[in-house]
């Protein structure tokens, strides 16, 4: 019968024996299969096909001519015991298939069926036989490869119940942890120190775990241990093992470290990001093309110089359109391999030129073979330019010779060195504490309108910048909070300070303008125009005092010519014995080699109000003929203003007011450009007015007048001094008696406070704490005078010298000038002064070398009501000639020792005080006091005996007189 196609079709059986059934079975066996059949007799042709091919089941009868089955079937068991071998006999026993079995026969078939039944019961056994060999080796290869496997040094693998407990692990997961592996046999895989150590990790353990229990395959990548000092990246990989019949018998878990693969796949990630990255964000463009241009690679960040995209940048055809034809020569680079900084232009999407340094290589990548690296230098290129000018710019500074300039050539460059067009410098004006525009661009007042000043109180922005010193960048200049002028159409704007000098401003209507090259240049600009006007500022500085100098310098030889000619004229005062040699002295001496060009000393006449000339010197050309000097305060030659006013009049210039005042005319004509008139005053008594003219405009300064000015007091002392030693050696005077009515007068005072009658003797001396003075009080008591006097405030000291009943004699230290000093610095003698609580007489000597009208000027300046009483000539030759040698022999202490002790009656006889009381009253011991009144009779009887050779009657005459 016909069999259908099964698992002997493809199978080798070798048939062995001679018996008719092996004979049969091998035909059939042909018949009814596809199996390649191979029959042999003997045992040792069985053998060597055994050895020779490969037989998937070897058919034997029992017994054979040479051997048995059993024989043959130990020899193959020595060398497999998985080849199926069935053994058929018709003579079978229990005691052959006993002894077949313990050989290790497959199948054993007992020959006593028909031979139809025979043949069908070997077909089946032998293909059961093949079947379970086949099974048995799929098994043992399935064992091999997973005991391959679960050994593998590569792989960690535990095998899992299927409760998910851990059965059996390997030795490259035992290594993974520290302990001992086999006390955690039996445990749940999921909580292991494997993957314990975090929730989340052993969370997805035990969820692939669950799934493999459910049939499912799983995978899940975790870290372990993620806290040691190496961490391991493990990939686990879980799949259930059932059995034939689909029952889950086990799971086997295989982990694979991938930590290398992992650290891989980061940095590759990392370094395609940064590759990315790289060309993404750096400036430089690399191009790759083939050898006509066409593009292979186009770097993504194209747009960076190009402001094109990747694919614009393809659409528009080959690199030449790009970079421009003629780049480079095809042969230099297959020479040289790589061309560097070939300096190229190219057009932008906007349509801006940037200038590119293109380097050129040879490649091969990506069917690429010209690589191309762009730079953008157009920045470098506009930088290198703007420092050209910049250094153009520091070169023109040092011509500059003021600030003006400075800023103007500032505004002028700032468009080639910043590329801006509108500009603005602002200089300090310290004197207004003001910042005022010195210089703009014609578009900064087109955007922004007229510049005003700017206070420098911090309130605007360039006066923020100024006073804070700081610089001022805006990409928008509407967003700053000092902006004065909103209605600006000024967006971009910078406002750097010039150091103390004020500030430069630039800007442009375009937004965000300022990049690091331009702030670096305007900060450069800045700094060259800061350092150009500290130059300016220095250089003026320098110039201001080289022209003080030479202006010190010139003023200071003036100023030695005029203290040279001041020590000439007081030398010539000194010896000067009359007024007349002093006037013309002084005039000759001005004008000497060139000095001054003209002097005169005039004397002011009170009948006419003019100053008539007394004496003068130099080139006159008759100009104290040319008008009369009227005394005024103004319209009149310096003269008569100096004569009006009692000060020092200066005319540094006679040319201007030419037509106003008539005198400056005649004084032009004689080149008289300059005059200085001083009043000749001293102790308020005038002497008349010297009046100087000089060649030149300027020619007196305030250091020339303030000594000229003490020259003017030096001569009125001088011309005193004359009439003072001509009073005093004159043989006549006019005694002028003056009835006065003055309470400003302290004996005026004194008399109607006491209610008494004072009458001056005489004894005024200066000394550093006063002025001491000694008066006869009648018709009161000293004590009740000395009261009144002391609530005086010109009264310093009062003391009693010598007291007569309702009188005597007081001491009194006045705290003001008292008017006999003044009559004496003026030659006169204070005589008499008499003063009761009504009225008040004066008595004064004059001598005939002084002009009465003088001194009676001098007595009604100083008191507000005087009357002139009577006047009467004198003549004290002998007497006068004898006081003054005395007097001019006593110094003002012996003065003051004798005068007190002679109105303390010391003289008289007997003595009304003692030697002991005076010097008390003096403040002086008595031994200093007997000195001092020795001292004054022997320089008297001196005078009186010696030095005149008078004799005693003689003398005695004159006295009396």
């Amino acid at each position: 019968m016909a069999r259908s196609q099964g698992i002997l079709d493809s199978s080798t059986v070798l048939l062995v024996g001679t018996s008719e059934w092996v004979t049969q079975f091998a035909t059939e066996l042909n018949t009814r299969t596809d199996a390649t059949v191979q029959r042999v007799q003997t045992k040792a042709e069985a053998l060597e096909i055994f050895r020779r091919e490969t037989i998937d089941c070897l058919i034997s009868e029992y017994a054979s001519e040479e051997t048995t089955g059993l024989e043959l079937l130990r020899e193959v068991r020595t060398e497999t015991t998985a080849l199926p071998v069935i053994v058929g006999t018709a003579s079978g026993s229990e005691a052959v298939a006993s002894e077949a079995i313990g050989a290790g026969v497959t199948d054993y078939v007992a020959l006593t069926e028909s031979t139809d039944q025979l043949v069908d019961d070997l077909l089946d056994r032998t293909e059961r036989a093949v079947r379970s060999a086949q099974r048995s080796a799929t098994q043992r290869d399935r064992a091999r490869q997973f005991d391959a496997i679960f050994n593998d040094s590569r792989t960690a693998t535990w095998v899992l119940d299927p409760n998910g407990a851990l059965t059996r692990v390997n030795q490259t997961a035992r290594e993974m942890i520290d302990e001992d592996v086999e006390a955690i046999v039996g445990k749940p895989f999921w909580t292991l120190p494997w993957w314990s150590q975090t929730e989340v990790t052993e969370a997805e353990v035990h969820q692939i775990v669950e799934n493999a229990l459910d049939g499912a395959f799983g995978n899940v990548v975790v870290s372990q241990p993620p806290h040691s000092d190496d961490p391991r990246v493990i990939d686990l990989s879980v799949r259930p093992v059932e059995n034939e019949r689909g029952n889950l018998v086990s799971i086997v878990v295989e982990g694979v470290d991938i930590t290398e693969r992992v650290d891989l796949e980061r940095n590759l990630r990392q370094s395609e990001e940064l590759h990315r990255v790289t060309l993404n964000n750096m400036t430089d463009t690399v191009l790759i093309t083939d050898e006509i241009g066409e593009y292979t690679y186009v770097c993504p960040n194209v747009h960076f110089i190009f402001g094109y995209t990747a694919a614009e940048i393809r659409d528009r055809g080959p690199v030449q359109e790009l970079l421009g034809e003629d780049l480079f020569d095809r042969d230099e680079l297959a020479e040289e391999g790589v061309l560097k900084n070939i300096e190229t232009t190219a057009t932008d999407k906007a349509g801006r030129e940037h200038t590119l340094l293109v380097n050129v290589r040879e490649v091969s990548i990506q069917d690429g073979t010209l690589l191309f690296s762009c730079r953008d230098i157009t920045k470098r290129k506009q930088r290198e330019e703007a420092l050209a000018t910049l250094h153009e710019t520091a070169r023109d500074f040092l011509y500059a010779e003021t600030h003006q300039e400075i800023a103007q050539h500032v505004v002028d460059d700032t468009p080639g060195v910043l590329n801006l067009d509108a500009s603005a410098v602002y200089l300090f004006d310290a004197d207004a504490n003001e910042l005022r525009p010195a210089a703009h661009s014609a578009r900064l007042k087109e955007l922004n309108g007229p510049l005003p000043t700017v206070h420098a109180n911090g309130e605007t922005l360039p006066s923020y910048s100024f006073v804070e010193d700081e610089s001022l960048f805006f990409d928008d200049v509407h967003d700053a909070d000092r902006l004065e002028n909103r209605a600006t159409d000024l967006r971009s704007a910078t406002y750097i300070p010039l150091g103390n000098h004020g500030v430069f401003i630039a800007g442009s209507n375009e937004v965000g303008v300022f990049d690091d090259v331009t702030r670096e240049l305007a900060d450069l600009l800045a700094a060259t125009a800061e350092a150009a006007l500290d130059r300016i500022t220095r250089e003026s500085r320098l110039r201001e005092q080289d022209r003080t100098l030479q202006a010190q310098n010139e003023q200071l030889t003036a100023l030695n010519r005029i203290n040279e000619t001041i020590r000439e004229i007081d030398q010539a005062l000194v010896q000067a014995e009359t007024r007349e040699e002093i006037d013309h002295t002084v005039c000759e001496l001005l004008t000497a080699d060139d000095r001054f060009r003209f002097a005169w000393i005039g004397t002011i006449d009170p009948t006419s109000d003019t100053v008539d000339p007394r004496a003068w010197a130099g080139t006159d050309q008759g100009y104290l003929d040319s008008q009369p000097f009227t005394v005024a305060a103004s319209g009149t030659d310096p003269a008569g203003q100096t004569a009006a006013t009692g000060d020092v009049t200066m005319v540094s210039n006679v040319a201007a007011g030419l037509r106003d005042e008539a005198w400056r005319k005649d004084a032009l004509a004689r080149d008289y450009l300059s005059v200085l008139s001083i009043p000749l005053v001293y102790n308020d008594l005038t002497h008349g007015v010297l009046t100087v003219y000089a060649p030149t405009q300027d020619a007196f300064d305030d250091t020339a007048k303030a000594v000229l000015a003490e020259l003017g007091k030096t001569i009125a002392s001088a011309l005193s001094a004359i009439e003072r030693k001509n009073a005093l050696l004159t043989t006549s005077m006019t005694r002028v008696e003056f009835a006065i009515d003055d309470s400003a007068f302290i004996l005026s005072r004194l008399a109607k406070d006491a209610a008494c009658t004072l009458s001056y003797q005489g004894g005024v001396q200066q000394s550093t704490e006063g002025s001491y003075v000694f008066v006869t009080v009648e018709d009161a008591s000293l004590e009740d005078v000395a009261e009144a006097a002391s609530h005086l405030v010109a009264l310093d000291d009062v003391q009693q010298i010598s007291a007569d009943g309702e009188g005597g004699v007081l001491r009194l230290r006045l705290t003001q000038p008292f008017l006999a000093l003044e009559l004496a610095d003026h030659g006169a003698v204070f005589r008499e002064a008499t003063a009761n609580p009504t009225s008040t007489t004066l008595v004064i000597d004059i001598p005939d070398s002084i002009d009465v009208r003088t001194i009676t000027q001098l007595v009604r300046e100083t008191f507000s009501t005087v009357e002139l009483r009577s006047k009467q000539t004198l003549d004290q030759s002998i007497e006068r000639d004898l006081y003054s040698k005395f007097l001019n022999k006593l110094t003002e202490r012996q003065l003051e020792v004798i005068q007190t002790a002679y109105y303390s009656g010391f003289f008289e006889s007997p003595r009304e005080s003692t030697g002991e009381e005076v010097a008390k009253t003096l403040g002086i011991s008595p031994p200093a006091f007997y000195k001092h009144a020795r001292t004054v009779q022997r320089k008297l009887f001196t005078t009186l005996f010696e030095e005149n050779n008078l004799s005693v009657a003689g003398v005695s005459g004159g006295l009396n007189n």
